[in-house]
């Protein structure tokens, strides 16, 4: 069994906010992609709710995980997020996966 640790994140903007919140989002692909023990950093949007977004996000373990959590573009998504949109977060651990 793999190490790997996802996190999804399902986060909904608030009225007059979405596009503040897509850029937000879309910002932190690039960055978050290119850091070491990243594996998949990947941002959604829902097709029948404008204004729903879910980032899957895929790290080699759970270090991998904290060093994102660490960046400078995560503490600004972090300082900003809540001004934007409802957040649910979700820190999965493998069970069965291909």
């Amino acid at each position: 069994m793999t190490n790997n640790v996802k996190t999804i994140a399902v986060l909904t903007a608030r009225p007059g906010r979405e596009a503040e919140l897509r850029t937000l989002l879309e910002d932190m692909v690039e960055p978050s992609r290119a850091e070491p023990g990243n594996l998949r950093y990947d941002l959604w949007a829902d097709q029948a709710e404008p204004g729903i977004f879910v980032l899957d996000e895929l790290y080699v373990d759970a270090a991998a995980r904290e060093a994102h959590r660490a960046t400078p573009h995560f503490q600004h998504y972090l300082a900003t997020i809540t001004q934007l949109a409802d957040r649910t977060a979700f820190s999965l651990e493998p069970r069965i996966v291909a």
